[in-house]
């Protein structure tokens, strides 16, 4: 039976998967059974941050398999406690870090952490949590609660946690705060809610307010964390000092992991919160792995270089494109292109892949750029000439 086969006999149905199935990846690419090759504009939602087959990652990987690959977290996780000091110092804020497995359990312990700050700092109790519209938090029950998206709501797997209230922008958060409010949740750049940045002097006022009434700003880096926009933190590039921040997906390069950071560093006792797998041996020397190349990226002005070589290349392709693209968004390597219509979105996603070029779907109808942090000039060349094609066809 092939792969195709199988998936559809004995996995359930929740993806809108196609039927590819890749075997193989180096660098920026990716290869299919038939031996086809892909650019890779995607790296799995922003998760492939060192590209396919990373030398130092697959050699961490596979040296920490060899020692031990897990134990519980009863006992002291040596790579776990490294990874953490190296995320704190390179966040520049005085924090703490949880582990688990990805970005919805990162947010879930977020969300804990917001609701025992509101039930232990306060007179009286407070657990309200306001997220914004477009926004995106996760799968869980709580953190699908969260998101600001009615389509992600369905009744199928209601009644979902109250608490949480949604605004559409952020001028619109200070009048939702009432005397039960006790974060306010955000992404800066809302990945699946379009790759939309929020401007920084309006998100820097936000943070002041909210320091000023006691109450937490979190802030869901899942995406835009571990240098995807520029800095190791988009909360670096604003300028902001968040109590909570989130990261997962581009951490580990591709193994399972998540984390919660946060200035409340005794606000959890034993028992609080736990996980069984999160942060155990495998992930946390990923993490450090990945870490290491990409500080080294970072330093060297590599990664700037080709943050500019891949934005000029997409802001000139919409502009030679207006007719199907209206304006090119995001910062750093979390970039889209605003198609005119969801029609057009769809036939240019379709096309790119047709032609080996794997881009992505956000709302608002945008096609979403999420390229290995790595990626080589050369993929980058090849990857546009690809597109360029794909939807010069159309």
């Amino acid at each position: 039976m092939t792969a195709e086969t199988l998936d559809q006999a004995f996995v359930l149905s929740s993806y809108g998967r196609n039927s590819t199935s890749f075997v193989e990846g180096k660098g920026a690419k990716l290869y299919d059974e038939s031996g086809k090759a892909y650019i890779d504009f995607a790296s799995g939602i922003g998760v492939s941050s060192v590209g396919h087959g990373h030398p130092v990652l697959t050699e961490a990987i596979c040296n920490q398999a060899k020692a031990l690959i897990h134990t519980s977290n009863l006992q002291v996780i040596a790579p776990q406690a490294a990874l953490a000091e190296r995320i704190v110092t390179l966040s520049g804020y005085d924090m703490r870090c949880f582990f688990g497995n990805s970005g919805a359990e990162a947010n879930e312990a977020a969300i804990k952490i917001a609701r025992k700050y509101g039930e232990t700092r306060f007179t009286q109790k407070r657990y309200k949590v306001i997220t914004l519209e477009h926004s995106f938090h996760g799968r869980t029950i709580t953190t699908v609660k969260a998101t600001g998206q009615g389509s992600f709501h369905s009744p199928h797997f209601s009644p979902y946690p109250d608490g949480f209230l949604y605004v559409g922008q952020i001028d619109a958060v200070y009048d939702a705060i009432d005397e039960e409010t006790v974060a306010v949740m955000i992404e800066l750049v809302q990945g699946e809610g379009g790759v939309q940045p929020f401007e920084k002097a309006a998100i820097q006022q936000l943070a002041r307010t909210l320091k000023e009434k006691g109450i937490l700003l979190i802030v869901d880096e899942v995406q835009t964390g571990v240098y995807r926009t520029g800095t190791f933190l988009a909360s670096n590039l604003y300028e902001i000092e968040p109590d909570v921040i989130t990261l997962a997906k581009g951490l580990a390069g591709g193994v399972p992991i998540g984390v919660a950071m946060t200035s409340l560093k005794d606000i959890f006792e034993p028992g609080d919160h736990g996980s069984t797998f999160g942060g155990n041996f495998l992930s946390t020397r990923a993490g450090l792995a990945v870490l290491e190349v990409l500080e080294q990226e970072w330093a060297s002005g590599a990664l700037t270089a080709r943050i500019a070589q891949f934005g000029g290349y997409l802001a000139a392709l919409q502009k030679r494109h207006s007719d199907l693209f209206s304006a090119q968004v995001g910062l750093g390597m979390m970039l889209g292109l605003r198609a005119v219509s969801s029609e057009v979105q769809q036939h240019v996603l379709s096309a790119a892949f047709e032609a080996g070029v794997i881009v992505l779907k956000a709302g608002r109808n945008t096609v979403r750029f999420l390229p290995p942090l790595t990626i080589t000039k050369e993929e980058i060349d090849e990857g546009f000439k690809r597109f360029e094609k794909a939807i010069t066809a159309l």
